[in-house]
């Protein structure tokens, strides 16, 4: 069954100057005299609504601006804003209390750049903040470094207006004060929340079509850190989305138009999925059934992809159901231990029973799951197996740790002659 979850409302609190929420008293700004703020300026009295607008990079989701709710107030002069008319302050927090020594990779307190100012079409005042890919402080995610988790973090943004707007008129306009509202991303925010009957959390993704023809169903197995944490009672259904672009990849228009309409849907792990793979599968199968059971679903074109824990995942679930995937993708996926002992974690026979089409997809300089005993010893296994190995993680010139090559994927980048992965995977039926 489907349960929304509330938008998250973290801590929030700016005060413009002196002037204190819910009393009209003008403030005094740079390039304005105290005689005409007292008898020309206007002052916003109510709190100015904002919100979060982010964007999920290849490398995590980031802030890039936030949106002042201004469309209800008199027309103000463009001219009057720019880059220094607002400030902006960033802070995170962890959701879940950090022990003694413990560390959290991604926490800052930081001003944010502004680098644009303008009005959208609503006349809402939008503040684009420099955003880019490993930059400090701007994400929306927190890992802990001895749990192995991403974490949505508690953002607080603090606005301070340094510089008075001006009106039709020509008179100054301030503000009290600013009140945070909700994170917005546009890509996340359309996948729906459901919980499935086994308690299981995920997200779906439904095309934006009227015609009643069935359309396929792309299942995103998610990494290690993306899973739950139930011993510290965090279990999101967010971080699947908001860690890489593994899931989203799919719900883009140029996805959608090559497996002609798709939806995409997402599981999250209680923990993560090498913990009982064999426990996991019958979950995910659940969900499989309950989206085509609900929903105008081909089950004739079903496919499955994941990376790292999902793409040991991805392997699993083709081994124990052989007709259910008409394609599967697993990209870093786990074959061997991470111990230097112990049971591997996909068998020889599994590999060698598996009769789904399957193109793996790794790269050569992963310290993390290394090549060699997992990817490439899997592509030799699985008849038919075909396989991309890059020798390092690069898009758009910057150079990414090499266990993210589920980051080529989510580009449809890997290619066999003239054939992307993307029209391979919408080619094949069960």
């Amino acid at each position: 069954m489907s349960h929304p979850v509330p938008a998250h409302l973290p801590r929030r609190s700016v005060l413009f100057g002196a002037a204190a929420a819910g009393l009209a008293i003008p403030a005094v700004l740079p390039g304005l005299s105290a005689h005409a703020a007292t008898t020309a300026a206007t002052a916003v009295s109510r709190p100015l609504r904002f919100v979060l607008d982010a964007t999920v990079l290849d490398g995590g989701e980031q802030v890039t601006s936030v949106t002042l709710d201004t469309s209800g107030l008199t027309a103000i002069d463009p001219a009057s804003l720019t880059t220094e008319t607002f400030a902006v302050h960033a802070t995170s927090t962890s959701p879940i209390p950090l022990a003694e020594g413990e560390r959290m990779f991604g926490l800052y307190d930081v001003d944010r750049e502004v680098v644009a100012a303008r009005f959208d079409k609503r006349g809402d005042i939008v503040l684009d903040l420099r955003t880019a890919e490993g930059l400090a402080g701007g994400g929306t995610l927190g890992y802990f470094a001895n749990r192995g988790r991403n974490v949505q973090l508690d953002l607080e943004y603090t606005i301070t207006q340094q510089a008075p707007l001006r009106q039709g008129d020509g008179s100054p306009l301030t503000f009290a004060s600013f009140r945070q509202g909700r994170l917005r991303d546009r890509e996340v925010d359309a996948f729906s929340y459901h919980v499935s009957k086994s308690d299981m959390k995920y997200r779906l993704y439904s095309p934006a079509t009227t015609s009643k023809a069935k359309k396929p169903l792309i299942v995103w197995l998610h990494g290690g850190g993306e899973g739950g944490s139930l011993v510290d009672d965090y279990y999101d259904n967010e971080t699947t989305l908001r860690a890489n672009r593994g899931a989203l990849g799919f719900a883009t228009e140029e996805a959608q138009r090559i497996f002609g309409d798709a939806y995409v849907v997402a599981p999250q792990a209680f923990s993560f999925w090498i913990e009982d793979g064999d426990r996991y599968a019958p979950l995910i199968k659940e969900i499989v059934d309950e989206v085509a059971r609900r929903h105008r679903v081909d089950r004739d074109r079903i496919y499955v992809a994941g990376c790292s824990n999902g793409g040991f995942m991805t392997l699993k679930l083709t081994a124990l159901y052989k007709g259910l995937f008409a394609a599967s993708v697993p990209i870093c996926g786990v074959v061997q231990p991470f111990g230097p002992s112990g049971e591997r974690l996909v068998t020889d026979r599994e590999l060698r029973g598996i009769t789904t089409p399957t193109w793996l997809v790794t790269s050569l300089d992963d310290t993390t799951v290394a090549p060699e005993p997992n990817t490439v010893l899997a592509s030799q296994l699985i008849p038919g197996a075909k396989k991309t190995l890059y020798d390092n993680v690069t898009w758009n010139g910057y150079r990414y740790s090499g266990h993210w090559s589920w980051i080529y994927l989510a580009r449809n980048d890997p290619r066999m002659g003239n054939t992307s992965i993307w029209q391979w995977m919408a080619r094949q039926e069960r």
